[in-house]
């Protein structure tokens, strides 16, 4: 007779284990990942080499674009990391006149993305959408400063339920060459819900109402979806 099955232990339950262990995909990874699978394939097929090289490379594609669960803290007026990364600078800065913001200083956040970090962005508060507006523009490396200013990047400007407005601007870098932005004016928006996607290095300002106490650091790593960037100021914004 078949030894019985260990208490808990099932096929169905590994498999819940391993789904859970593996995160999902964006779905802009999804065309790339099966044209990378396919050519491996074609490649194994006509040369009879390769397959190691292959699969690799389809892991690695599949690995840059996913899209990790993330659970937002139980905290109340912060705004939130909206990228994976590491904080590249933070400073007083007049907004980039595509957020349609007063022009005044405003504390911008920077999370400079490498191409090993989770490249999907998330919302950073709950809110609403206004308005989303794509520039195009230069390729420089984005852990420079002056990529805010010259490179491709992509605005949200965004009304949380507590008054304030916010900017979220997704910016390509040297090796990123597709901006992916999934909401538009009129959306109605949670903290930690995926919005975007940038393809390869690349970096994501926040730029946050005046007033605002900053809870990150230089140098610091942020969790999209999960990290405070800062308290917001107490009341209704402008």
């Amino acid at each position: 007779m078949p030894e019985p099955t260990p208490s808990g232990f099932s096929l169905p339950h590994v498999l819940g284990l391993v789904r859970a262990a593996v995160p999902p995909m964006h779905p802009a990874g999804r065309p790339i990942v099966a044209g990378a699978a396919v050519t491996a394939g074609v490649l194994r097929a006509v040369t009879g080499r390769g397959a190691l090289a292959g699969v690799l490379a389809t892991v690695a594609t599949a690995a840059f674009f996913r899209s990790p669960r993330r659970v937002a803290p139980p905290l109340t007026g912060v705004a939130l990391a909206p990228a994976d990364g590491t904080v590249a600078t933070i400073a007083d800065v007049l907004p980039p006149p595509e957020l349609d913001l007063p022009q005044v200083p405003v504390p911008r956040i920077s999370v400079f993305l490498s191409i090993l970090d989770v490249h999907v962005q998330r919302i950073p508060a709950d809110g609403l959408v206004l308005a989303v507006t794509y520039r195009p523009g230069t390729f420089l490396s984005a852990d420079l400063d002056k990529a805010s200013e010259d490179n491709e990047r992509n605005a949200l400007l965004l009304a949380t339920t507590d008054g304030h407005r916010l900017g979220v601007v997704q910016i390509a870098g040297l090796l990123a060459r597709r901006i992916v932005c999934d909401v538009g004016a009129g959306d109605e928006v949670a903290a930690g819900e995926t919005y975007g996607l940038i393809r390869f290095g690349s970096r994501v300002d926040t730029y946050l109402p005046a007033g605002t106490r900053i809870t990150v650091s230089v140098g610091q790593r942020t969790v999209g979806g999960e990290t405070a960037l800062g308290q917001l100021p107490a009341g209704t914004g402008a």
